[in-house]
């Protein structure tokens, strides 16, 4: 008698290695990925700008203290300077403006002020030390 042929068992495919090779993957890419914007910020160093031949006469001073900003002396808001700013460099695109932050005050808020000097329209940028720093 002929053994009656038993029906063939399907292999079952397992997704085990490809959920492995997929979280390697998944890691690899989120190591090697840069999630944060990179900008370069030009500033001039005030020795760099008096070599030029310029002078500090005309030249604004912003101050960023613990207290606010101040332009020349005088208290001012962000959205001041920004427009205050906008109208002197309209009128003399080459100004000088110094910013001057006090030696409490973090490096993100300086970068700020300087970001907006720039959306402002300020090309001539040089960041000063304030005394005993």
């Amino acid at each position: 008698m002929l053994a009656k042929a038993q029906p063939r068992r399907r292999n079952l495919i397992s997704l085990t290695p490809l959920i492995d090779v997929v979280f390697i993957l998944l890691v690899f890419f989120m190591l090697a990925s840069n999630f944060l914007e990179w900008r370069s910020i030009n500033l001039n160093a005030p020795a760099e700008a008096s070599g030029r031949g310029s002078s500090i006469e005309g030249t604004l001073l912003v101050e960023i203290r613990n207290d606010g900003l101040r332009l020349s002396g005088k208290p001012i808001s962000v959205k001041e300077l920004a427009t205050r700013i906008a109208g002197q460099i309209e009128k003399s695109p080459d100004r000088g403006i110094f910013v001057k932050p006090a030696p409490a005050i973090s490096l993100q808020e300086t970068v700020a002020v300087l970001d907006v000097l720039a959306g402002a329209g300020a090309t001539n940028i040089s960041l000063i030390k304030a005394a005993g720093q």
